[in-house]
């Protein structure tokens, strides 16, 4: 079975409030979803620049006030909707975890199907991954949750009982910078489908070094 199109309806997760805020209320929580489902779907028909404040909030049936208070920009919007796909996808390998006997080669698998679920929305990836890179220090928290949301996934594949050694959260750090990297290059056209998944095989063999 096919990961979801990062498209598809969140995961049952719950949200995740921004860092240092207080749980949201129910209904809080059900209009920070609408919020993310009208940027995704804005994000999905026209990329980055699609992604208009105002539009947001007249399609979330907020007022832009309100949109402000949750998200204070565009950016820290598109990085909540990343993080989001990222909780989707880890959720979907969670049910379908890969089979593969030698860490690495589920860690390579893992990444390469998150990287063919963000291929098949490739405007709503661009979005994402401009965010990324225009973060600046005030969406430094929320960058930090989509790179522990990034490294849990890598985590999970390599499927050990205990904790991680040093040298295995070494790995995972370069692991998770070539796949954003990857990511980046393939969005840019330098990159092809088949030099995204050697990059990420090649990465993945770093857990196999003493």
């Amino acid at each position: 079975m096919p990961p979801p199109s990062p498209s598809a309806s969140p995961s049952p997760l719950p949200p995740v409030p921004p860092p240092g805020e207080p749980p949201l209320t129910a209904r809080q929580a059900e209009r920070r979803r609408r919020i993310l489902r009208a940027a995704t779907a804005l994000a999905v028909r026209g990329g980055y620049e699609a992604v208009q404040m105002r539009e947001v909030a007249e399609s979330a049936q907020v007022a832009l006030g309100t949109l402000y208070r949750y998200f204070p920009s565009k950016v820290h919007l598109l990085v909540a909707v990343m993080l989001e796909q990222l909780q989707g996808l880890h959720e979907h390998i969670r049910r379908h975890p890969p089979t593969d006997v030698e860490p690495a080669l589920r860690v390579a698998d893992t990444l390469t199907r998150a990287f063919h679920a963000l291929q098949r929305e490739p405007l709503l990836a661009e979005a994402m991954v401009r965010a990324l890179s225009f973060a600046d220090r005030s969406v430094g928290a929320e960058v930090d949750q989509v790179s522990a949301a990034t490294g849990q996934l890598i985590l999970d594949a390599i499927g050990q009982s205990g904790p991680p050694t040093e040298s295995q959260r070494a790995a995972v750090r370069v692991i998770e910078h070539t796949w954003h990297s990857a990511l980046v290059a393939w969005l840019s056209g330098r990159a092809s489908i088949a030099e995204v998944r050697a990059d990420l095989h090649t990465a993945a063999r770093l857990l196999t070094l003493p």
